[in-house]
C-alpha cells in the first residue's frame, strides 16, 4: 500500500513497517511448487467443484472419515478461505413468534417421523411435487415420492410401504396443516396405529428437521438442476436422498452418516412421567 498508493520507495516502505527487503521479496510458500499443502488444496478444490453448496466442515468430514486423513479442522478452514471456496448463505427470516405448544422430542429411532411437501417444475413449466420424510432421531430420509400430483390416497399407500419396509410405523408423524395431511384418508390410515402431531399454522420451526432437510434438498439439488422430464427429476432426487443417507456426515451424530448412526444406535424411548402431590 505504501509503495502503490503513496509512491514510497521499497527501501523506505520496508523501514516504516519494520520488514526486511529480503522477506518482502520472498514469495509465499503457498505460491511456490514447494507448497506442502498443494495436494490438499487440490482435493478441496475438487470437492468444492463437485459439491458447490457444501461448506468447509462437510469437506473436513469427507477428508477425515471418508478418505481417512488425520487432519485438523482449523487447517481445512484456513485453506478453504485461502482458496476462496466459502459459500454465501441467504439471510434467514426472523421468527414472527414463539410457539406455546411443547415440541415432542425424538429420543430414539422410530419415535417421530417428520413429513412435508415441496415443489419444483420441469422445463416446460409443469409442477413437480416432492414428498419427503425423515426420522428426527437418526436423520434418515425414509420417503421419496416425486410426481405431478400426490393425493392423500397415494400418500397413504406409500406410507404403508415405508412402514412395512422399516418394521412398522413410528409412534408419531409430525406434519403441518396441509390439505393432504388433514384429510380423512390419512386420519383413517393412522387411526389406532400411529399418532399425528400437527404443528401450529405459520410455525415451520416446530417441524425443523424436515424443514432443514427440504432446505438442503432445495439448495444442493433442485436449484442446481433443470428437469427436461419427470423421470429425470425422480432419478436425481432419489440419488440425492441416497447420498444424504450414506454420505452426508452430521456433526450432531458424531460425524456419522444417518445410515451408520442408525445401524449402531441403541437408544430407547423413555416416557416422561410426573407425580402430583
Amino acid at each position: 500500500m505504501l509503495t502503490e498508493k503513496l509512491g514510497m520507495s521499497e527501501r523506505l516502505a520496508c523501514k516504516v513497517v519494520g520488514l526486511s527487503r529480503s522477506a518482502y521479496r520472498r514469495p509465499l510458500q503457498a505460491q511456490t511448487p514447494a507448497d506442502p499443502d498443494a495436494d490438499l488444496r487440490a482435493q478441496l478444490r475438487r470437492y468444492a467443484r463437485k459439491n458447490p453448496r457444501h461448506g468447509f466442515r462437510r469437506a473436513w468430514a469427507h477428508l477425515r472419515f471418508d478418505q481417512g486423513m488425520a487432519i485438523n479442522k482449523k487447517k481445512v478452514h484456513r485453506l478453504w478461505v485461502d482458496e476462496g471456496l466459502q459459500v454465501a448463505r441467504a439471510p434467514r427470516r426472523k421468527r414472527a413468534g414463539v410457539s406455546t405448544i411443547p415440541v415432542m422430542a425424538a429420543d430414539a429411532p422410530k419415535m417421530v417421523w417428520a413429513l412435508d411437501f415441496q415443489f419444483d417444475s420441469t422445463n416446460d413449466g409443469r409442477k413437480v411435487k416432492i414428498a419427503s420424510m425423515v426420522d428426527e432421531h437418526t436423520r434418515q430420509s425414509l420417503l421419496n415420492i416425486v410426481d405431478r400430483s400426490i393425493p392423500a390416497r397415494r400418500l397413504t399407500d406409500e406410507l404403508d410401504k415405508v412402514f412395512a419396509l422399516w418394521g412398522g410405523p413410528p409412534d408419531v408423524l409430525r406434519m403441518d396443516n396441509g390439505p393432504e395431511f388433514i384429510s380423512d384418508a390419512l386420519r383413517d390410515f393412522c387411526s389406532g396405529t400411529v399418532g399425528i402431531s400437527y404443528i401450529p399454522p405459520g410455525t415451520p420451526w416446530n417441524n425443523g428437521f424436515i424443514e432443514s432437510f427440504n432446505n438442503r434438498l432445495r439448495d444442493e439439488c433442485l436449484n442446481r438442476n433443470h428437469w427436461p422430464t419427470l423421470l429425470e427429476a425422480r432419478v436425481a432426487i432419489e440419488d440425492f436422498k441416497d447420498d444424504h443417507n450414506h454420505r452426508h456426515r452430521y456433526s450432531s451424530l458424531g460425524y456419522k452418516t444417518p445410515a451408520e448412526y442408525a445401524a449402531g444406535c441403541t437408544h430407547r424411548h423413555h416416557p416422561v412421567t410426573c407425580e402430583i402431590d
